[in-house]
């Protein structure tokens, strides 16, 4: 258990260190957009530092594994969220990104509703799923794909208006959480392959079963529309949107579909789902657009007639 408690924190650090460095590297780079993927992939693959921060993430994913081989998928969520903390205080140290105190009493909020599903876990009374039924999970991961696509192509749409007011990235964060969401759930389902004596046997098994393929979809677009999204929106709202719909995502479908049951206690039950509910009500909840840039006083006075 303890090992599965070191894994995520290790993938708290590695995944806040990959964002800001992605999102470092994205700042000096021409713009890019989802309609040119190879374009994209030449540019950030032209910058070392980009590089690192894919390295980084890649790295958080594999601590991933570990973690749901010995963490129920609720408790590992609960401590996958704490790493929203370090990532805004590295966007605030090396990206200069400004929270407002709205947004800081959202995150705090959200903290708060991830702490009460933690305190919802007893030690010993959940047990770790190995297994789901594989008409169940797509049925859970292919609507959640389309919906996500198609939230981030409004999005797109909606952004190219003009005179519109700048977006905070709250509806790119919703979009590129729920494909993580899958791809949690993937990684979920591969973790439990790997739990197999014979590797030969247990690579044949993961061929036969979704995950390597939901794993390869959710990587390839996840990949393009994060690096859109994080180049036009601030890293330290646009990841915790995205942490927190992929944490509720994972923590509520990823319970059923693996068949990790719900608490039989009733205070254990309350919490689980008041802070399930709060952290929804506090995502909907935070502003959409960010402040336009205002004009210098005095600055009409300057401009020639």
């Amino acid at each position: 258990m303890w090992w599965g408690v070191a894994a995520a924190l290790l993938a708290n650090a590695l995944y806040s260190v990959g964002f800001v460095l992605e999102k470092r590297a994205l700042t000096s780079l021409p713009q890019v957009t989802v309609r040119q993927p190879v374009r994209l992939l030449g540019l950030v693959l032209r910058s070392p530092l980009w590089i690192g921060g894919s390295l980084a993430l890649a790295s958080g994913f594999a601590a991933q594994l570990a973690v749901y081989r010995t963490l129920p998928i609720a408790a590992a969520q609960g401590i996958f969220v704490s790493g929203l903390v370090l990532l805004v205080l590295l966007s605030a140290r090396l990206l200069g990104e400004e929270t407002t105190g709205r947004e800081r009493y959202a995150l705090g909020a959200i903290l708060a509703a991830l702490l009460m599903v933690v305190l919802s876990l007893r030690e010993g009374a959940d047990t770790v799923s190995q297994s789901a039924p594989y008409p169940l999970v797509l049925l859970v991961c292919v609507p959640s794909l389309a919906t996500g696509v198609w939230l981030y192509n409004a999005a797109e749409r909606r952004s190219r208006h003009r005179h519109r007011a700048p977006t905070t990235g709250v509806e790119y964060g919703v979009a590129v959480g729920l494909l993580y969401g899958v791809s949690s759930l993937a990684i979920k389902g591969v973790s439990s392959h790997l739990t197999g004596s014979g590797l030969g046997g247990a690579i044949v098994g993961l061929l036969r079963s979704p995950y390597p393929y939901l794993l390869l979809f959710t990587g390839a677009f996840g990949l393009v529309m994060s690096q859109a999204a994080l180049q036009r929106c601030r890293a330290s709202l646009i990841v915790p949107v995205c942490t927190t719909v992929t944490c509720l995502y994972t923590a509520v479908l990823g319970t059923l579909s693996f068949g990790e049951a719900l608490p039989q206690d009733p205070l254990r039950l309350a919490l689980r789902l008041a802070g399930i509910a709060l952290a929804v009500a506090v995502l909907l909840s935070m502003p959409k657009h960010d402040r336009a840039p205002q004009e210098p006083i005095g600055a009409r006075e300057l401009t020639p007639p």
